[in-house]
């Protein structure tokens, strides 16, 4: 699943980015320049070339990907205002504070 930050989008779009994979791996989400949103399993900082930036690496079995995280209102409502702020004059090309 992918955002398409140029468009109009809502938390309900956020959480279903975020339950669109397990929590079984690292995850981490990147938006590329052109402003796409997607849930990766590249992660850190390999292959970031046309990223404008990522967040934080979530750490596989910390509750930050799948459907529990998904439904979990207020971390939604957090990813949400991270891309809302930072897209499309990002504040840094890593975001690991919200």
């Amino acid at each position: 699943m992918k955002i398409d930050l140029r468009l109009p989008f809502t938390a309900d779009d956020v959480a279903r980015l975020i339950g669109s994979k397990d929590d079984t791996r690292h995850r981490q989400i990147r938006v590329t320049r052109a402003g796409i949103a997607f849930l990766s399993d590249t992660v850190g900082s390999n292959d970031i070339s046309g990223l404008a930036f990522r967040m934080e690496t979530w750490i596989a079995g910390n509750g930050h990907v799948g459907r529990t995280a998904a439904a979990n209102a207020a971390f939604v409502a957090r990813i949400e205002t991270v891309l809302r702020q930072n897209w499309p004059n990002p504040s840094s090309p890593y975001i690991d504070v919200f």
